[in-house]
């Protein structure tokens, strides 16, 4: 098994950290431009843990944007890591947004309806905190 994933942000992209125990977080800005390395190496990551997932994996996703390509890289993390169920594991989302992010909040409902994800939706006053 992999050990733990840190992904510093920048000022386009989130931070990432994967953690071996079931902890994930994705929280920052969105804004990718194109499939990266670290896109990759996050995805690599994901395959491993799935060989043998922690008994509840947490993903905790905080965004203070999203754009339209960071959201198919979302999906594309979400729909490998809801791969956990069929381990029998459990698998919980929790989906942080500020009160007036209508986008941000539509974003994460349309993924949850349309690629049968559950998520959990919170509202917060400081995404950067999270």
């Amino acid at each position: 098994m992999s050990g733990e994933l840190h992904i510093l942000p920048t000022d386009n992209t989130p931070e990432f950290l994967f953690s071996p125990d079931g902890m994930i977080k994705i929280r920052g800005r969105g804004l990718f431009q194109n499939k990266t390395e670290t896109i990759e190496q996050i995805m690599n990551w994901i395959d491993d843990y799935l060989s043998n997932p922690a008994e509840i994996t947490y993903v905790i996703i905080a965004f203070e944007y999203l754009n339209s390509f960071s959201t198919t890289i979302l999906v594309s993390i979400l729909r490998k890591l809801s791969q956990v169920i069929l381990h029998s594991e459990k698998l919980v989302i929790q989906w942080y947004y500020e009160e007036d992010d209508e986008d941000i909040v539509e974003r994460g409902e349309y993924i949850s309806s349309a690629f049968n994800i559950p998520i959990t939706f919170i509202l917060t006053t400081h995404i950067s905190d999270r």
